[in-house]
């Protein structure tokens, strides 16, 4: 497992190397008509239903676009809560309320055609960053959850330090692993 630490270096060094690309709040007049990143969902979504859940608050959509605009990767973030008695069992110990608040990596998505440069871990990276950020200042959560969508995806947050949460399929990185990621780095 490779975890969060040699992970923060990289996305340093992309940043470095590609300063054509940016990370910004998602915007409709942003070019995604082109967006496929081979999962239906995950098309379906930037293509049909981002703007929507945006404008009413549903989650926050961060796009990586490039030099003309076009989107060629993105992720999103929302708030939630799972039930303690679903809580993996380190959050359980650390909080005594009904629901644990937790942030949702929704989505996480690269175009075909940029896959393997990086951009998903990068990305992976900038949520967990905003997160941490919001969870510190704004409003507060214990962990990221991710609900994998295919056995590719678990083994993508698997490998940078995600834990399983036994018979539910979803994937938590406490703030706390992340916080310790961040001030090491």
């Amino acid at each position: 497992m490779i975890l969060l630490f040699p992970l923060l270096s990289f996305t340093k060094s992309l940043v470095t190397y590609n300063r054509n690309l940016q990370v910004l709040p998602y915007n409709r007049s942003f070019k995604r008509d082109q967006f496929s990143c081979g999962k239906s969902p995950l098309d379906n979504y930037i293509l049909r239903n981002v703007t929507k859940d945006v404008k009413v608050g549903a989650c926050t959509c961060f796009v990586m676009i490039d030099e003309n605009n076009r989107v060629i990767a993105y992720y999103t973030l929302a708030s939630e809560s799972v039930p303690l008695k679903d809580a993996p069992v380190d959050l359980k110990k650390q909080i005594n309320y009904p629901h644990i608040p937790i942030i949702l990596l929704g989505r996480l998505a690269v175009d075909n055609e940029f896959r393997g440069k990086g951009y998903g871990k990068f990305l992976l990276v900038d949520s967990l960053k905003r997160s941490l950020e919001v969870s510190k200042l704004q409003v507060g959560s214990v962990a990221v959850i991710v609900d994998p969508i295919d056995l590719e995806a678990e083994q993508f947050y698997f490998k940078y330090g995600f834990t399983k949460i036994p018979d539910s399929g979803r994937m938590f990185m406490s703030m706390r692993k992340i916080e310790s990621a961040f001030n090491m780095s």
